[in-house]
């Protein structure tokens, strides 16, 4: 969820997409003293525990335990666990960047839509609900938790010293285009020398790749990354704005990439919903007030969000599915949201809740996280993702840090990614 996703993500960008041969875990439900054991497996805290507790207290005939992995160990075991048939977990947590290589063993998950989950289609996001169906119209695979709508967060201070706007509403004016970005960051950087515009291109080239309605993968699945318009263009133009010197050559979730958080190395960063937690975490209460949320050049967009999915090696599949079922229901989202976590719901009713609107960050100057990023995750097309999505994603980000490490020009770093894409697809 929101305060863990950004390394959770890091780890999804360079993890394999192969079914990896990992320890499994021991069966994850078993009946003692007539009632029912469901485990439910997550990668870090998605603020289910008083969930949980509530749930025992209208269903006293059931126990329900967690399990809470590092985000590559959760996936890996499920892949195990999965081509194993045994050792799932009840109720298990997919990543969407994920969620498309288990698409490919979707008929060892249990059809929600046979547990009444096709009553919930209008619930939700229609992106969201796309992507838990696989595009679909009579299979669910996963009920949907958080989404990562995207902002752009901005240190206020260092747009002052360059004579830009400083409210979020003009800010956004200045960049309804990602080349207005870049050109925007081409006059902050005319007037501020010893900073960078963004932190990572990397983090650039996500964001701009996850706005596309097909990006590596056409709907049929088959690669096009090497001839998908799209995908020069935004890495060409992440490529130049990088040779431009507008990156901080920072690596994402680094713990250099936290020090220059801290340090406001960066004018601008590319923000998910959970990203706020993360540039407050490593900012520190020192640089609260500096930072703000404005609009993301060229509308919405999304990265990360989670599914809830029922194996169907479970011994309970009925009750883990009504389980999954709460978990994600509108009331349970709305507490999680206002909670500590504070995921970003990804049901409309939710979303459109005065309460959740309503929320504002104090240490972003008061930013109406509510309502911006949920304009974001309205606005957005469905992103499709294909089966081996990550491993043709890493070499154009791997392509990236060459430019940023001055080892390639823009036109070189294309050939290289294009070259090892090819190899990682074949």
């Amino acid at each position: 969820m929101g305060r863990t996703r950004a390394r959770r993500t890091a780890v999804a960008l360079a993890a394999a997409t192969a079914l990896v041969a990992l320890p499994g875990c021991g069966s994850g439900s078993d009946v003692a003293d007539g009632k029912i054991t469901l485990t439910v497996a997550t990668f870090s805290d998605f603020g289910y525990k008083p969930l949980i507790e509530e749930y025992k207290r209208t269903h006293p005939d059931i126990v329900v335990k967690e399990r809470i992995s590092q985000f590559d160990q959760h996936h890996n075991q499920l892949s195990t666990q999965i081509s194993s048939g045994s050792g799932a977990a009840d109720v298990v947590a997919i990543e969407e960047g994920y969620l498309p290589k288990f698409r490919a063993v979707k008929d060892k998950f249990t059809n929600l839509a046979d547990y009444g989950a096709l009553s919930r289609s209008d619930e939700y996001l229609g992106w969201k609900w796309k992507q838990g169906t696989l595009g679909t119209s009579d299979f669910v695979m996963g009920y949907g938790t958080d989404v990562g709508s995207l902002a752009i967060c901005y240190r206020k201070d260092l747009f002052a010293k360059a004579g830009l706007p400083t409210e979020r509403t003009e800010v956004a004016k200045l960049w309804p285009t990602w080349d207005d970005y870049f050109a925007t960051g081409k006059r902050f950087q005319d007037k501020v020398k010893d900073k960078a515009w963004f932190d990572s291109s990397g983090n650039i080239f996500t964001a701009m790749m996850n706005q596309t309605e097909f990006g590596f993968f056409d709907a049929q699945d088959t690669y096009i990354g090497d001839t998908n318009p799209k995908v020069r263009e935004f890495f060409e133009a992440t490529a130049r704005a990088t040779a431009d010197k507008q990156s901080a050559n920072l690596q994402p979730f680094s713990q250099q990439w936290n020090a220059g958080i801290k340090l406001g190395r960066m004018a601008t960063m590319t923000c998910p919903a959970w990203m706020t937690g993360q540039i407050k975490t490593a900012a520190g209460e020192a640089n609260a007030g500096k930072w703000d949320i404005a609009a993301v050049p060229g509308g919405g967009g999304n990265w990360g969000g989670s599914f809830l999915t029922v194996p169907k090696q479970s011994k309970h599949v009925k009750e883990a599915a009504e389980l999954a079922d709460f978990l994600t229901s509108a009331e349970s989202q709305k507490k999680i949201f206002t909670g500590p976590v504070g995921a970003l719901p990804s049901l409309v009713t939710v979303l459109d809740d005065p309460e959740v609107k309503g929320t504002k960050q104090a240490y972003f100057n008061d930013a109406p996280t509510g309502e911006l990023f949920a304009v974001s995750a309205k606005s957005l097309k469905p992103n499709y993702r294909g089966t081996k999505d990550q491993q043709a994603r890493i070499p154009f980000g791997n392509a990236l840090q060459l430019v940023e490490q001055g080892k390639a020009d823009p036109g070189k770093a294309w050939d290289k990614a294009i070259e090892e894409a090819d190899k990682n697809l074949r």
